[in-house]
């Protein structure tokens, strides 16, 4: 048993001692409380993740960690550049799943009695759910270049404006994307897809900002209590999908696979296959770039019809499931690592480049989302995350069950119930999708964001709830 060999060593703070052939220990954030939901397996892919070559430090898991592929979700590592490797399951099959917050002109009693009206209007402007396709064509030649210039490609088109770029991670384009290295295959299961949620834990929300415990620096994220704002959860659809899939065979094909898990496969960063791959995942991550943007612009449309005065503004754009070349103190020597988040975000501090130049004094903004019947947070990043935990922190809730266990357990109708007793409007497509993603197969975010805050990887600067919800 894994979890038996965790010790305390602080507040919120496992260890997992390093042995065998684990190169580093494990550092598990976590409660008590949330600790009894995480499974075995988890742990154990924390002590596999620490046998990779070149891993740095520690082998990290955040709040919301659960049995992944390869990686735990909730999962990071970083690698030395030159002797470290590059892992498919350590940045996930959705490429760049990540989370955009806007935030509107408008207050919650503006929208009163409008809830359900605003919910169908957006539900019926965006497509979600499986396998379902957009409003927007593109040429093969087009999508070529979605993939290397991600949202700013869609801003050039004229759908957004150079606001919105400038509050997306990577300027909403990561450098180094060559369409060359993603398949035909891929191509054609992403051609279809832009402007689209798909479906799993994906969702357009409507949300009313609850509380503020951070005045300052929310004012400088432009967050005001009683504000609606809406948040979108998508990624790089079934081009994504196909990018992990072409690259696990790959690698399995030249370097075989670890001892400890088939699922960890992998291949030197510095390899032509490590470097292929890199330029793979940006260019998925730049197709969730554009992908979030064209929804982001039709919100702005379908809002205007209801509220012809609305005015939307892009906060801030976050990516998951990424891996990334970042400068961190590494035995108080400032050195490029390759960070992979599995279901993680980044959380830095004051001061970094990387960070929008309106938000850098107080720290890059952290978006949390939640499941449906739950709140969503707003954090920042913090300087100490970047000492214990390379810049990151959770990225949700967590599940703490299975898609099979919730068809088994659980029945869309009461969850509708339920949901409208609290208020919020719900429209989905599928059945499924509304019962796999219920808010009972989720951790408590609220505990997930109080172990961030307690220990500094990313301090609370709001909450929202949700009054409409569009589900995949």
């Amino acid at each position: 048993m894994y979890k038996e060999k965790l010790k305390k060593i602080d507040k919120a703070i496992y260890e997992l001692p390093k042995e065998g052939r684990m190169l580093v220990p494990g550092k598990v954030f976590v409660s008590s409380n949330l600790l009894l939901d995480v499974e075995d397996d988890a742990i154990k892919q924390i002590a596999n993740v620490a046998m990779l070559p070149g891993i740095i430090r520690y082998s990290i898991a955040l709040p919301d960690v659960h049995t992944g592929y390869g990686f735990p979700i909730g999962g990071v590592a970083a690698f030395d550049v030159n002797e470290g490797i590059i892992s498919p399951g350590g940045v996930g099959y959705d490429i760049n799943c990540s989370v955009r917050l806007l935030k509107t002109n408008l207050k919650k009693e503006d929208i009163k009695g409008k809830e359900k009206e605003i919910t169908h209007s957006l539900f019926r402007k965006i497509p979600s759910g499986v396998g379902r396709g957009s409003k927007f064509n593109l040429s093969k030649k087009e999508l070529d270049e979605v993939l290397i210039n991600g949202a700013q490609w869609a801003i050039k088109k004229g759908y957004g404006v150079d606001e919105d770029w400038k509050h997306i991670e990577e300027n909403g384009k990561m450098l180094g994307a060559n369409p060359e290295d993603v398949s035909e295959r891929a191509k054609k299961r992403g051609i279809g897809q832009l402007g689209t949620l798909g479906a799993g834990n994906h969702f357009l929300e409507l949300q009313i900002v609850d509380e503020i415990f951070d005045e300052k620096v929310a004012e400088v994220f432009g967050l005001k209590k009683d504000q609606v704002v809406l948040m979108i959860h998508c990624g790089s659809r079934g081009l994504g999908h196909q990018v992990a899939s072409d690259y696990i065979k790959l690698m399995e094909r030249e370097y075989g696979w670890p001892e400890q898990d088939r699922e960890l496969v992998n291949a030197p960063i510095k390899s032509e296959l490590g470097k292929k791959y890199l330029s793979a995942m940006a260019c998925a991550a730049n197709f969730a770039f554009a992908n979030k943007q064209i929804i982001t612009h039709w919100i702005r449309e379908e809002m205007k019809y209801i509220f012809p005065e609305i005015k939307i503004d892009v906060v801030y754009d976050i990516c998951h499931n990424i891996a990334k070349f970042e400068k961190h103190k590494i035995d108080g020597e400032e050195k490029e690592v390759l960070v992979m988040r599995k279901g993680a975000t980044r959380s830095f501090g004051p001061g970094r480049k990387e960070i929008p130049e309106d938000y850098r004094k107080v720290g890059q903004p952290i978006i949390i989302p939640g499941s449906m019947g739950t709140a969503s947070y707003v954090l920042v990043g913090t300087k100490k995350a970047e000492e214990i935990s390379f810049g990151s922190t959770a990225h949700g809730a967590g599940r703490v069950m299975s898609r099979g266990e919730a068809i088994r357990k659980l029945k869309k109708e009461e969850i509708e119930t339920k949901l409208e007793q609290k208020g919020i409007t719900l429209e989905s497509g599928s059945y499924k999708g509304v019962v796999e993603e219920a808010p009972e197969v989720y951790k408590d975010i609220d505990e997930v964001v109080k172990v961030s805050h307690e220990v500094g990887i990313g301090n609370l600067v709001a909450k929202m709830k949700p009054i409409g919800v569009v589900k995949g």
